[in-house]
């Protein structure tokens, strides 16, 4: 674990798990997840019907109520993602699959395609639910939540709820 504290939060049998690509620096300042003033990562989970309000980065422990967490690819902060290196993206992906298998959440959710597609080697990747599973937990890719991301609100809330739908249409 990197000197930042921030952690997992994690528990098995989970509806999700959102998997950020790694801390930014105000994450790592603050220790909490998604910390950072323009990231879309708490409003766009509350307008996807995931919490019931709009949580703030240091509520991020009550995420576990609603039966999703956080976990990250890469542990070491940077700036911008683009600073990490391929080896790092990679041997997160494999210990990503580890945790998967370990707490067995019903969906994984990685929180960017370029991250996704160099952790999991994948060359051609679409929005949304993955063909493959890891054990018995479905794949899906969204958009990153970062304030540098182009998507609008209101395309990252669709795609964010796409998911919370599959769920509930599962049961879960």
């Amino acid at each position: 674990m990197e000197a930042h504290g921030i952690t997992d939060i994690i528990q098995p049998g989970l509806r999700v798990l959102f998997c950020g690509i790694n801390p930014g620096k105000s994450s790592a300042h603050t220790g909490f997840h998604f910390a950072h003033p323009g990231n879309r990562f708490w409003k766009t989970i509350f307008q996807a019907g995931f919490t019931l309000s709009q949580l703030k980065p240091e509520q991020e422990q009550r995420l576990l109520e609603t039966g999703c967490g956080i976990t990250m690819l890469v542990e070491r902060p940077t700036v911008l993602a683009s600073e990490l290196a391929g080896n790092e993206l990679r041997d997160g992906g494999l210990a990503l699959r580890e945790k998967i298998e370990r707490y067995r959440p019903a969906a994984l959710a990685v929180l960017g395609k370029q991250a996704y597609q160099q952790a999991f080697r994948r060359s051609k990747v679409e929005w949304g639910r993955q063909p493959e599973l890891i054990g018995h937990t479905e794949v899906w890719v969204l958009p990153n939540p970062s304030g540098l991301n182009r998507a609008s609100q209101e395309e990252m809330s669709a795609a964010y709820a796409a998911l919370e739908q599959a769920l509930t249409a599962r049961g879960v």
